[in-house]
């Protein structure tokens, strides 16, 4: 399956601390009814990091059981043990999966020559494409656009990166720089509307959670170039972008979720609930969604 459009990076559900499964049901139903293009699991958004290994694995398989092959599903990873992340990867069944996203290494900072071994080494071990992911903000280490395209020339299941730096100067290097069977998804909901004026092929969103149908239409229309429409849902949308990271990812999105009955609004810690600022907020956003026939 081709990866394009919007992609959902999805929130893992809660209840009394445990993984709600028959949540995680609903809300994959609501992104294919809601014309999502593509679900990308396991990542920072879905609480990867709080989930053990049995959980990972009956939350995949349950999404699957779920999704019926009707979407692309791409699974996130993480590490910064090359070799524990190969051994998780080499483990897990990959069945249904269309893609692998991978961070670079957090915490121990590599060098742009560490970045590109690990994911040399990382690409070799499995058979599926590999989505590179770069976000700074969390890992501490940029990947220079360099680093990537070498990863392209040398790997030939490195086709795609998230870029998710907040840096739209990077982004266009990016876009610009890459060969026409190479990738660029935005990472950052804020910048993705112009990273596909600029010839992104999509986008990998938070708040597509709560609002698919409405983010979809933004992408559709930007990549058919109707300028003015895809504006139109930014402008829609713009304060709901600025308040589902005020207090973190996925924190706020959940709270907004809650609001619109689609699940409860806990996590796990080291994150906490939304505060009553920030839940009032949304309310006032929402009310003047909808008062504008949204």
């Amino acid at each position: 399956m081709s990866l394009k459009g919007l992609g959902v990076a999805m929130i893992t559900p809660f209840k009394n601390n445990e993984v709600d499964f028959q949540a995680i049901e609903q809300l994959v139903e609501y992104q294919i009814e809601n014309h999502t293009d593509f679900l990308v699991l396991m990542g920072t958004t879905g609480e990867y990091p709080t989930l053990n290994h049995p959980e990972v694995k009956s939350v995949v398989e349950r999404m699957k059981s779920a999704n019926r092959n009707r979407l692309p599903l791409v699974i996130g990873a993480a590490g910064n043990n090359t070799k524990e992340v190969v051994d998780k990867l080499t483990h897990l069944n990959l069945d249904d999966i269309s893609a692998v996203m991978l961070t670079s290494p957090h915490y121990n900072k590599p060098s742009q020559e560490g970045i590109y071994q690990h994911y040399k080494q990382i690409a070799e071990a499995i058979t599926i494409p590999l989505i590179v992911y770069n976000v700074p903000s969390r890992t501490g280490v940029n990947i220079l656009p360099e680093t990537f395209f070498r990863l392209c020339e040398t790997c030939s299941n490195i086709r795609m990166i998230k870029e998710a730096a907040g840096d739209y100067i990077q982004a266009q290097e990016l876009i610009y720089r890459a060969p026409q069977e190479v990738k660029i998804f935005s990472g950052d909901d804020h910048i993705a509307l112009a990273m596909i004026f600029a010839g992104a092929v999509g986008t990998i969103s938070v708040l597509g959670n709560a609002f698919p149908k409405k983010m979809s239409q933004m992408i559709s229309f930007a990549a058919a170039e109707n300028y003015q429409k895809a504006n139109q849902i930014q402008a829609q949308l713009l304060t709901l972008m600025d308040l589902i990271f005020k207090e973190g990812n996925p924190t706020s999105v959940k709270a907004l979720m809650e609001l619109l009955n689609l699940c409860s609004k806990e996590v796990r810690l080291p994150l906490v609930e939304a505060t009553d600022e920030l839940v009032n907020a949304f309310k006032i956003e929402l009310n003047r969604y909808k008062e504008n026939g949204n």
